[in-house]
Order: structure tokens, then C-alpha cells, then sequence
């Protein structure tokens, strides 16, 4: 949007409100234009001259008719052309001295001009041009070579172009402001798009982190609250591995919430995030927890580091399923870790064999399921596909594919 600057800011917004105003104002200036102009004699012996000739009672009253009808030049913008075209006919066939009442059409034809198609425009402005100039060169008193007919046709003209470079330009600046229109609202649902976007992560890694720490917590109390009697030393070591787990979870916290603070907040935590670098100490959390877990990682001889976006994934996949593992799994349990990297892509394959007495899927457990939705979100975000479901024989499988590139 713009702003009216200047001594007459005030008088335009004023008129732009009162279009009718402004058209009787402008339809008034037109009259003594041509009242003014009637009275001028273009042929005097040193050039035009004025009050030598007296304009007739006839031709002021065609003027009259002429201005009136340019006060309704932007309701009927057809009809106003129209009357005024009939109106300059009567002047140029009839009028002696000629009076400028043609000065009325050209007004007209540009009101026209920029209120129509461009070929709408050309189709009525060349009729009005030949029409008028025909006219006067062929019917009216003047020579066919006299400089007031070759006038008429140079206004009549002019006045079409102009009027469509104005219409041009009206839809040049409509079509800037509704692309910035376009532009903002397609910037607000981005802006919207993204925090979901972001709030979801941040609600899988928030997932993530307490479940999989949080089981390992119930699990080592569960074995202190056992053997609390029987095996002090034993209950001992549960409980510290409850207090390193439990200390995790609260730095993995700090670091995700962290993500959340405002630019004036205390700086975050800037421990790097997770990946497969740390998957010897995730491993060690389950074997502590009583979980046995065979690991095989082969990247290939040189391939490079893995994005972070893809590293992060695999680990948070193979984090989620250990957990899965050991909360519905079986007495006995075992599970197994692979993480290949295949051409383009990275497979990411987690295996138990269930036990015994385990639950027929993760998804199965009152409320479950959130774990497998956040592999399959995470799989999905980076293009890649996630599949799981139980094996033949017993157990379950976790198959993910991430792409590299």
C-alpha cells in the first residue's frame, strides 16, 4: 500500500472517495474549455486569435449536452462515448464557426479506454477516429485538408492509447499487490507449515528420549526392588545404572528443550546430537538392562560421513526398537543390530526373536504404537520407507531404509 505525500494529499483522497464529484468537476473544465476555445479563430492573419468569431446559440448547447454527459462517464462509460459521438456529428455537419465539442468524445473515449480489454478498445477507438474524421472531412464546411479535421483524428487517437496504458498499468500494479498478497499468505502458511513440522520432531525426540530411558528405569528398579534382600551388591548396581540412565534422559531433555528458548534465554546446550558414533554406549544401556544385543555396522570401506539428518535417524530407529524390544519382548529375549550402507541408501535392521511370552507386536501394548509412527515419520521425512512386523517363528523386525543422497 501507498501513501498520498505532497500539499494535495488531502484533495485526492477526498475525490478518489467522490468519484462524482471529481467527474462534475472535471465535466466543468471541459465546458469552459470549450466554451473558451469556441471563441478562438485558428486561422487569423498571424496565427489564432481570439474573440474574432462568436460560437451559436446551437453549438453552446451541444457543449452543454456534451459536459453534462462526461458526469456519468464512469457509470456508463458506453452510453457517455456514444451521446458524445453523436453530439461532436451534429457540431462537425452542421456548426459554422465549428466549435470544439469533439474535445467531449476524446474524454469519453479515454474513460472508455481504460475501463475495457485492449481490444475492445482498438475495435471502438478506430471506428470513433475514422467515424469523426470522415465525417468532418467529407461533410462539413471546412476543407477535407483543413488542420481541424487532422486534429480530431491526432486527439481521438491519443486518447485510446493513453486510455489503455492507463488500464495496463492499473493491472501491472493489481497484479503486484495480489502476488505480495499471494506471496504473504503463502509465507504464513509456510510459517505455520514449519512449526508443526517442528513441533512433531520435537515430539518424537521428546518420545524417544523418555521412552527408551524410561523403560530402562523401570526395568533396573524393577531388579533392585528383587533382590533388594537377597543381593545387596547386586540391587546396587540396578540402582546406579537407574541414576546413569536416569541422567541421560534428563541431559537429552535439556538438550531438545533447549531448541525451545527464546534468543534472550541462557544459551543451550551445545552437545552435539546423537548418532551412530554413540551406538556403542545406546547398546550398553540395553545389555546393562539385561537385553542382550549383537551389533554389525559396515558403512563400506570409504564412504564418507553419513548427513546428520540421516545419522540422527538411524540412531533414534535403532533406539526406539531396542526399547520396543525390551518392553514387549519375552523373558529372554535377544536381539540383533545391522546398519549397512547400500549404494545411495543406509539400511537400518533391528531383530528380536521374542522370547518367551512376548507381546504379538510393540503396537499391541494399551496406548502403544506412537513408537513405530515416529520411525515411520522419520523414515518418511528423509524419503526413505520403514517396515515392521512380526517374524516367522517369533520375534518382531525393524526394517528402515534411509537415504544417503
Amino acid at each position: 500500500m501507498t501513501t498520498d505525500l505532497g500539499p494535495f494529499a488531502r484533495t485526492r483522497r477526498w475525490l478518489r472517495a467522490h468519484p462524482l464529484a471529481f467527474d462534475a468537476v472535471l465535466a466543468l473544465g471541459a465546458l469552459v474549455s470549450m466554451v473558451v476555445g469556441s471563441f478562438a479563430d485558428p486561422h487569423g492573419p498571424h496565427g489564432p486569435t481570439f474573440g474574432t468569431r462568436t460560437p451559436e446559440p446551437f453549438s453552446l448547447l451541444l457543449m452543454v449536452l456534451a459536459a453534462g454527459a462526461l458526469v456519468f462517464r464512469r457509470r456508463r462509460p458506453r452510453a457517455v462515448l456514444a451521446a458524445t459521438i453523436a453530439l461532436s456529428l451534429l457540431e462537425l455537419t452542421t456548426g459554422e464557426p465549428r466549435a470544439p465539442v469533439a474535445m467531449s468524445t476524446v474524454i469519453a473515449l479515454y474513460t472508455l479506454a481504460s475501463r475495457t480489454d485492449r481490444p475492445t478498445t482498438w475495435r471502438i477507438g478506430l471506428l470513433t477516429m475514422a467515424g469523426l474524421t470522415g465525417v468532418a472531412m467529407l461533410a462539413g464546411p471546412l476543407p477535407w485538408y483543413a488542420q481541424e479535421n487532422i486534429g480530431i483524428f491526432a486527439w481521438t487517437g491519443m486518447a485510446a492509447a493513453a486510455g489503455d496504458a492507463v488500464r495496463s498499468r492499473r493491472a501491472f500494479v493489481d497484479a503486484i499487490r495480489e502476488r505480495a498478497e499471494r506471496a504473504e499468505r503463502t509465507r504464513e502458511e509456510e510459517a505455520r507449515r514449519r512449526v508443526a513440522e517442528e513441533r512433531l520432531r520435537i515430539a518424537r525426540d521428546l518420545h524417544d528420549v523418555v521412552a527408551h530411558h524410561i523403560a530402562l528405569v523401570n526395568v533396573q528398579a524393577g531388579v533392585a526392588a528383587h533382590v533388594m534382600d537377597k543381593r545387596p551388591d547386586q540391587a546396587k548396581e540396578a540402582l546406579a545404572h537407574v541414576r546413569d540412565a536416569s541422567r541421560s534422559a534428563l541431559n537429552e531433555l535439556r538438550a531438545t528443550v533447549g531448541l525451545l528458548r527464546q534468543s534472550g534465554d541462557p544459551e543451550a546446550p551445545t552437545e552435539p546430537a546423537p548418532g551412530l558414533a554413540r551406538l556403542d554406549e545406546l547398546v550398553d544401556t540395553f545389555r546393562h538392562a539385561g537385553l542382550p544385543v549383537k551389533v554389525m555396522v559396515e558403512l563400506g570401506r570409504d564412504p564418507g560421513p553419513l548427513p546428520a539428518a540421516v545419522d540422527l535417524a538411524a540412531y533414534r530407529v535403532i533406539q526406539e526398537a531396542l526399547t520396543n524390544v525390551r518392553k514387549h519382548a519375552g523373558p529372554g529375549a535377544r536381539a540383533e543390530v545391522s546398519v549397512v550402507r547400500v549404494g545411495a541408501s543406509t539400511e537400518v535392521t533391528v531383530l528380536d526373536d521374542g522370547g518367551t511370552g512376548a507381546d504379538p507386536s510393540p503396537a499391541s501394548a494399551p496406548g502403544g504404537g506412537h513408537g513405530l509412527l515416529g520411525m515411520r515419520e522419520r523414515a518418511s521425512t528423509l524419503g526413505g520407507s520403514c517396515s515392521a512386523g512380526p517374524r516367522y517363528g517369533g520375534g518382531f523386525r525393524v526394517h528402515v531404509v534411509l537415504p544417503v543422497t
